[in-house]
């Protein structure tokens, strides 16, 4: 029986083994998405849950790896969408960031650390936009659909984005 039959047939051990084999890269997307890790942990946390409860809508057309990254993709977009009409949040608000200091050349684990941050300060269209197209490899046209904006707005905020990270990584 494969590991899906049996997390469907209730395998509490079958779901903590999918869960391992992909909670890292989840992990990883919410937190990009989200901007923070401890956003990130909640949604990973709800998008297993809610794994657990569309199991049985999973259809074996696709690997089970690429439907969990769709459900965590919808999730983290649907969150990013609540959360922007709830703050009612200006996107392009670029300048109101404060300095960052880089530590390590670019080849370090610290330097991935640094950019990590600076991702996460990354005002939240242009987070968005960019680890989309950047981070995750959509094109623009597929960013703008997932984000409900125009592709133009998606190439400008991605565009945005790299300049702010590069001036965070600057130390400017």
């Amino acid at each position: 029986m494969d590991l899906v039959a049996r997390c469907r047939a209730g395998d509490v051990e079958a779901f903590e083994t999918l869960y391992r084999e992909h909670a890292a890269r989840l992990y990883t997307l919410a937190c990009r998405m989200a901007g923070s890790r401890e956003d990130g942990e909640d949604l990973l946390q709800e998008i297993f849950l809610q794994a657990h409860r569309k199991l049985g809508s999973f259809k074996d057309d696709s690997s089970i790896g690429t439907w969990l990254d769709r459900l965590a993709l919808n999730h983290c977009l649907d969150y990013v969408r609540s959360r922007r009409a709830k703050m009612n949040k200006l996107t392009d608000t670029l300048d109101a960031e404060t300095s960052f200091e880089p530590t390590a050349r670019r080849d370090t684990p610290i330097a991935r650390m640094d950019l990590e941050r600076a991702v996460e300060r990354l005002p939240e269209g242009c987070r968005e936009a960019f680890v989309l197209h950047d981070v995750e490899g959509f094109d623009h046209k597929e960013v703008a659909d997932l984000l409900g904006i125009a592709e133009g707005t998606s190439k400008s905020q991605v565009f945005k984005a790299r300049m702010k990270l590069r001036g965070f990584l600057r130390g400017k």
